[in-house]
């Protein structure tokens, strides 16, 4: 049976059914990569997608994912983005939030409770609130984990380490040890050539130059004087010493 809803549904007049239906709570939207993205009012969250999924000719039925995305140079440094997804026109569309360290986000779980563990995500990774999860705790670090790792100001080291201890017999915190060297890369391409001496490179120097005139030209090596193959079996000392040497002598029996 060929299914009604087309294979990829045209974003022609998106932008403005959306607007129709959700008015002012639409800060900004506009069409990119070939997908519809739609800023909203963080306040009316909630109201807002509820009326992307029952308004008619938008249907957004499923909440595919919730991701976050970091700019330490905005006053609003979060953005929250939920992918919706069309099941009945196969179509979908980005809506965006904005807020920051302490301005909690609407929960969406009354509307789609899958929400419950991928807000929880946000918040493990980027530290944003989400007001009305009812366990918003950390899902992906682990109980004693120190900051939000998908920070922009996150150090890619970390504060702390764990490792298993023979001595405690248990898994133990302890401050990152960075044991290895050159932990601090420049990603410049090894092809090109770095701008520097690594450690040790001064130890090898240039070779020296040879003095001028004192070139050797060198002979070739003298011919072998000694064949390559054997002539006869008598080079070898195994069998007769020629073909008209006649019979080979019979090995006698020692005597007891």
């Amino acid at each position: 049976m060929k299914s009604p809803a087309p294979k990829f549904a045209s974003n022609e007049g998106m932008i403005d059914a959306i607007g129709a239906a959700l008015g002012d709570m639409v800060v900004h939207a506009y069409e990119g990569a070939f997908e519809v993205t739609v800023t909203l009012d963080r306040e009316r969250l909630v109201e807002a997608m509820i009326a992307l999924r029952d308004t008619k000719g938008l249907e957004y039925q499923q909440l595919m994912e919730i991701a976050g995305v970091d700019y330490p140079e905005r006053e609003e440094r979060f953005e929250v983005v939920y992918c919706l997804l069309s099941l009945t026109r196969n179509h979908r569309i980005k809506v965006k939030v904005l807020t920051d360290e302490v301005k909690p986000v609407p929960s969406v779980t009354g509307i789609w409770p899958v929400a419950g563990w991928l807000e929880r995500e946000v918040y493990d990774m980027y530290g944003v609130l989400f007001e009305g999860n009812a366990d918003l705790r950390r899902i992906l670090t682990d109980y004693g984990f120190t900051g939000h790792p998908q920070r922009k100001d996150f150090p890619l080291t970390g504060y702390v380490e764990l490792r298993y201890s023979e001595e405690e017999k248990r898994v133990v915190y302890s401050p990152v040890e960075l044991a290895q060297d050159f932990r601090n890369f420049d990603f410049m391409s090894p092809w090109e050539g770095a701008q520097y001496i690594l450690p040790g490179d001064e130890k090898a120097g240039d070779p020296p130059a040879p003095p001028p005139g004192d070139k050797k030209e060198t002979s070739p090596p003298p011919a072998a004087t000694t064949p390559k193959t054997s002539d006869s079996t008598a080079d070898t000392g195994a069998g007769k010493p020629g073909p008209d040497a006649g019979p080979e002598p019979k090995k006698g029996r020692a005597k007891k």
